[in-house]
């Protein structure tokens, strides 16, 4: 009996011991900087860093104060690093301030409660050419439109009202870029000011954006001005903005156009083949 109370004693002591460690591996700033001052290479701390969880602050005044320390630059970079790598993202939130993964957002509510959704781009499945009859019987003063074709009579996402609210969210910048984020296109966004809010024409099981116009004058491509509706754009943290048009939106189809890929189209030289946009309606 007093042996198998000893063994008891001698499993919780391990299991505290254990427990103990584990929590130790959690490293700080305080932890990096006594592996410095215990005369640790800069490589072996990083290593540490790396394979270790890591629970740093890395604020602006605190990174400076790192520094003050003599803490080297390529030591705080692998801290910076590592936070950002066990950031915990919830696209769902409907606070902006909490780490969504990059893409762009409109605000809705589900079960009552407020929440964002996450928009996909979607591309254009072939672009059509109208008026072309009417361009060719007036010797080219009439007007010809060349169309990107939207698939779906109806985007997946609806407004929650007639002037929506919209996120997007940024990737951190790199060692040699600026904040972007993919589009799953192989395109990138910079900013809200590479985007067009158009609405889009509704069709028989599907929709059309004007992408590029022609007539005697020339030929135009991308969204036309008279097309463009107006939106307004703040930063509202460091890699975050918040977009809403500028006016009420009537029910219908709607999307912010961000890319336009070359092809070929009656009289445009290049053309345009195709369109990337993402997609909402207003019920």
């Amino acid at each position: 009996m007093h042996t198998t109370r000893k063994l008891a004693l001698c499993v919780a002591a391990a299991a505290m011991s254990l427990s103990s460690l584990a929590h130790a591996e959690t490293l700080t700033n305080a932890d990096v900087v006594a592996l410095l001052e215990a005369g640790l290479g800069e490589q072996a701390v990083i290593a540490k860093i790396e394979t270790s969880k890591g629970s740093f602050e890395t604020d602006t005044k605190t990174l400076l104060a790192l520094r003050a320390q003599g803490v080297p630059s390529s030591v705080i970079a692998a801290m910076v690093k590592s936070k950002s790598a066990n950031i915990e993202y919830d696209d769902a939130s409907p606070d902006p301030a909490v780490p969504h993964t990059p893409g762009f957002y409109i605000m809705g509510a589900a079960g009552g409660a407020p929440r964002m959704f996450k928009i996909d781009p979607v591309a254009s499945t072939q672009t059509k050419t109208g008026g072309i009859l009417g361009y060719a019987l007036s010797g080219g003063i009439a007007t010809a439109s060349v169309k990107a074709v939207i698939p779906g009579t109806t985007a997946k996402q609806q407004a929650a009202s007639a002037r929506p609210v919209f996120y997007v969210f940024f990737d951190p910048p790199g060692p040699s870029q600026s904040a972007v984020f993919s589009t799953g296109f192989g395109n990138t966004i910079q900013s809200p000011n590479e985007l067009s809010l158009i609405d889009l024409e509704e069709k028989k099981g599907r929709r059309e954006a004007r992408v590029g116009s022609l007539n005697l004058a020339g030929a135009k491509t991308g969204v036309m001005d008279k097309d463009q509706i107006p939106f307004s754009y703040e930063q509202v943290s460091t890699y975050v903005y918040k977009i809403t048009p500028d006016r009420p939106l009537e029910p219908g189809e709607y999307g912010f156009l961000f890319a336009l890929v070359g092809g070929s189209g009656p009289g445009l030289s290049g053309g345009v083949a195709g369109a990337r946009i993402f997609d909402f309606a207003v019920k």
